[in-house]
Formats: structure tokens, sequence, C-alpha cells
């Protein structure tokens, strides 16, 4: 049984390894894949509203964060990004974190999600977040140079939440 629990700092050392591979194999998140650990301790930990860590049997898995999408009259939509172990894939923990998600964006007042950012090529992803209710409401061409295949659309995707 995985358990999803509110990230504090000392998770980090579990997490770094985790967010160093997938920023630096620059496949599916439009972050620098030089990130440095104290820029993805900041961009994860401090930046978002919240971080949650799944948890099994101990070791840390998964992750994932809401933040506010934009400031002001766009405060009511937040924005996550998630984050699963090579080893846990395959498993639902990127749909339990996303239902957990919604249930702690809801908590904390927001109305709606948005992805603003799902790469096309990320076909697992896309298909998880539509079969969980988003829609795509918008397609952004030749968005992301990714490694392997060149320039891919990312996807803007959306849920009521209310």
């Amino acid at each position: 049984m995985i358990t999803i629990r509110r990230a504090v700092a000392a998770d980090f050392d579990a997490l770094w390894p985790i967010l160093r591979d997938v920023f630096r194999a620059g496949t599916t998140y439009a972050v620098d894949p030089a990130i440095s650990r104290d820029a993805a301790f900041a961009y994860w930990m401090q930046q978002p509203a919240a971080t949650y860590v799944g948890v099994l049997d101990g070791v840390v898995v998964g992750t994932y964060y809401i933040r506010t999408n934009q400031p002001g009259g766009g405060a009511h939509i937040c924005n996550c990004g998630y984050i699963v172990a090579p080893a846990a894939r395959g498993q639902g923990l990127a749909a339990q974190m996303c239902l957990h998600s919604q249930d702690q964006a809801r908590a904390m007042g927001y109305l709606a999600m948005q992805f603003n950012f799902v790469l096309a090529s990320n076909q697992g992803a896309v298909q998880l977040w539509h079969r969980l209710g988003f829609a795509t409401i918008g397609t952004i061409p030749d968005a992301f140079q990714h490694p392997e295949q060149g320039f891919v659309a990312a996807h803007v995707m959306y849920k009521r939440l209310s």
C-alpha cells in the first residue's frame, strides 16, 4: 500500500535522484537538464504551495507538487507536476497521486487544475489524464525539443474541481 503524505525538507535526499534522472533525461519536463540540486530543491520543494511524496515500504517512490497556476485573477486554478521512480512505474501511483492532488487542491480552495505543458510524446500521461477527466483544451505545435524525437507538441489540459 502506497502512502501519500506532505513532503518535508528531509525527503529531498530521496527525491533528488528521482528528480535528477527525470530532468537529466529531458523527455518529459521543460526543466534545464543541468539543473543543480539546490535549484531543483527550490523548484520542487519551496516554490509550490505544497509538495507530497508517495512512500512504499518506507521508500519514497513518487512525488507531486501543487502550485497556483497564475497570480491574481487566475489564482483559483492550480498546476501540478508528478514524477514516479522507475521501479514504481506501472503500479498506478501516478493515478493515485493525481486523485490525491485533486482532493488536496480542493481543500486548498482551488476550483480547477490545469496542466500547462503535457508533451504529446508522453502518451502514457496524456491517456491517464484523459482517463481521470482532464480535457485537452489546446495544443502548442513544436513546443518542446525532445532529445530523441525532435520537436513535439505540448497539450494544455484542464479539469474543473468543483
